[in-house]
């Protein structure tokens, strides 16, 4: 039996019910921090963040991945996260670590975690096998079988040629990742900034391309799509407008980095005031205009827009993740005022 303390969440009873629960959390942060430090790992409890990775991969360097294990084996079991979602990320199938990393931190603290972010995704076949070895290991540790998320980072060209495949690898999916330094080196980009256009490109967007295939794939397996790190972590203006560009795409959210980058994630993925706002009133317009006591119309004006199924739609998206992110209605809207 695992010796681990009570997760933050309460266990699901059934796998598909809680996976379904963790897909539809909110991720408009995501804090990343090396399990080989200590303080750092104390302070990101208090940081309020939707998610936080503890990383056993590329923050920690060969000879210190025993004593991160064991420093993150820690910080679960006597958790304290601020944030809703707790993910540890092990290393890739091509290292040497990648089973220890699983049965270590989820042979001994199972409970504290929803997920394993496993990086360097490449084909379907890494899914499978992180699932069948997941699923050993809860057993073995007397955890609910299932009950443990998995999220894929993309991070190079097979990757993003296989997302499909990889999206729908094992029903413990929840997001699909953009891992960007990685991926940039494996098609050659011309840059050294992680998060910023490449010198030279102009006009457009030279990940457009990336990121509309991972949110696409995303979408059609209702999964979140999350974005990479923007590595200037003093330069605020700079992730704002990293951020911003991901979040009109319609991703939920971004990696951050440092606490100076925790509020402008929260707030660029959140939807403005007004935009909540209209999208609650869209949708009780649309209802009241559909119902028979509002004539059972197909579509009804709010405003000087004609609104239908499609609307509702949108506003529907909007609704959720300001509900998501704890707003509530103003006192006036375009609905009521």
């Amino acid at each position: 039996m695992s010796d681990a303390p009570h997760s933050h969440t309460a266990p699901i009873e059934q796998p598909a019910e809680r996976i379904a629960e963790l897909r539809s959390r909110p991720r408009r942060t995501v804090l990343a921090v090396p399990g080989s430090s200590v303080k750092m790992i104390d302070k990101a409890k208090g940081l309020p963040v939707d998610e936080v990775f503890l990383d056993l991969e590329d923050a920690v360097a060969g000879p210190a991945k025993a004593e991160a294990r064991e420093n993150v084996v820690d910080a679960l079991r006597s958790g304290g996260f601020v944030a809703q979602t707790v993910v540890v990320r092990v290393n890739a199938w091509d290292t040497e670590y990648t089973v220890a990393d699983v049965s270590e931190v989820v042979g001994r603290a199972g409970n504290g975690i929803d997920a394993l972010l496993l990086p360097k995704v490449r084909t379907a076949a890494e899914v499978v096998a992180l699932d069948l070895v997941l699923t050993q290991v809860e057993k073995a540790a007397g955890l609910p079988a299932g009950h443990i998320g998995i999220e894929p980072q993309i991070e190079d060209a097979l990757g993003l040629t296989n997302i499909n495949e990889i999206a729908t690898a094992s029903p413990r999916v929840l997001t699909l990742v953009f891992g960007p330094a990685d991926f940039m080196a494996s098609i050659g980009m011309r840059t050294l900034t992680v998060g910023e256009q490449p010198e030279g490109y102009a006009p457009g967007d030279a990940y457009h391309h990336v990121l509309m295939s991972i949110l696409v794939a995303a979408r059609a397996h209702g999964l979140q799509a999350i974005d990479g790190p923007f590595l200037k972590v003093r330069d605020e203006e700079g992730f704002r407008r990293a951020a911003a560009r991901t979040a009109a795409l319609g991703f939920d959210g971004k990696w951050v980095l440092h606490p100076a980058q925790v509020d402008a994630g929260n707030e660029v993925f959140s939807p403005r005031q007004e935009e909540f706002d209209k999208a609650e009133g869209i949708l009780e317009a649309y209802t009241h205009s559909t119902s028979v006591e509002g004539g059972a119309r197909g579509a009804v004006m709010f405003g000087d827009e004609m609104l239908d199924e499609a609307s509702r739609k949108m506003a529907l998206v909007v609704s959720a993740r300001g509900r998501a992110a704890g707003m509530t209605v103003s006192e006036k809207t375009p609905a009521n005022g």
